[in-house]
């Protein structure tokens, strides 16, 4: 009989399916009531949507689309689209006010103020719309790719995207898994990925925002590189960051 979680028993889901792989976790988070779907951010979520496709089960995936995304991920998600024969529901930033960001800041504001502001207008507020007409979530967050994700559970309550009256389940089905993890799976059941991953891109976001890392730095060194390691959320997963 399959758990669905609620406010009183997600740390206790949690706990039960910390040691469970990917696909069991997926197919508790598709058997939850309500609206669910797939985070898919261009870079290695493929792995989730594959997944996926492989349980037989209907299944909703959404995308941000921030306007300033390399021409190879814009690509890639239509890549995917055809590949799996899905649809992706494109989540757009509101042009006003990115209209009155980009005009009273620059393009480049970032550089100078950090990416918050920026990130706030084209990837958060979006998600947060999305999230408001969802009961739960799943990401491709996992524990090894910063230091603010360390600690991330394959289950939680979202009490950051939470409504007054409204509990947001987030899953986290590759939490425990690694890079090579990832990539090992990709390799084996040759789903595609994006190009820009053979160019020395590890964790890919906004072009401005993102470049290739050299041999042994870490994934996330290529994003926003010029802010301090702990602070590398754009806002989508702030709950990781330490008080």
């Amino acid at each position: 009989m399959t758990v669905i979680p609620t406010i009183d028993h997600v740390d206790a889901l949690a706990a039960e399916y910390a040691d469970k792989s990917p696909r069991e976790i997926l197919e508790l988070a598709l058997h939850q009531e309500g609206e669910i779907a797939i985070s898919f951010s261009g870079a290695e979520d493929v792995v989730l949507i594959d997944i996926a496709s492989r349980i037989g089960k209907p299944f909703r995936v959404f995308s941000l689309d921030t306007g300033r995304l390399h021409a190879e991920t814009y690509q890639f998600i239509e890549t995917v689209r055809k590949h799996y024969n899905i649809t992706i529901e494109i989540c757009f930033p509101e042009s006003a006010a990115v209209q009155q960001f980009v005009n009273e800041k620059g393009l480049f504001s970032f550089f100078e103020d950090g990416h918050q502001e920026c990130c706030g207008i084209r990837k958060v507020q979006p998600l947060r719309k999305k999230l408001a007409t969802l009961d739960g979530w799943i990401t491709g967050q996992r524990k090894d790719q910063s230091p603010t994700r360390s600690d991330v559970p394959v289950v939680q309550a979202d009490v950051g995207f939470s409504g007054e009256g409204k509990q947001l389940i987030k899953y986290n089905p590759l939490a425990n898994w690694s890079s090579a993890d990832v990539w090992s799976y990709i390799r084996m059941m040759e789903i595609p990925y994006n190009p820009l991953h053979e160019r020395g891109f590890i964790s890919i976001g906004c072009e401005p925002c993102t470049r290739p890392v050299l041999p042994n730095q870490h994934e996330r060194e290529g994003r926003w590189w010029w802010e301090e390691a702990t602070h590398k959320e754009c806002g989508l997963h702030a709950g990781n960051l330490k008080k």
